[in-house]
């Protein structure tokens, strides 16, 4: 059986900006003991491009078992009542 708990990340390291919502979102989920598929996007374009095409505001967004959970705020609240 296989238990390992698995999230994928989408967050922005742009050249001169390292999101530091991204940040804490990668560091929640491995805390909590998730393994972390981590999409970076790289450029303002992919950024823009990401939330246009997933109909969000903002990055980070964070997906468990293909659904979105949403930033690094809603993430928070989700592993709070998986306590």
């Amino acid at each position: 059986m296989n238990d390992t708990k698995s999230a994928t990340l989408y967050r922005m390291i742009l050249p001169d900006h390292v999101c530091p919502f991204g940040v804490r979102a990668k560091a929640m989920l491995e805390d909590a003991g998730f393994s972390v598929e981590d999409h970076i996007l790289r450029s303002r374009e992919e950024v823009d491009a990401f939330k246009a095409e997933q109909g969000v505001a903002t990055t980070p967004q964070v997906f468990i078992d293909g659904e979105r959970i949403g930033g690094s705020d809603d993430l928070g609240r989700f592993l709070a009542t998986q306590g």
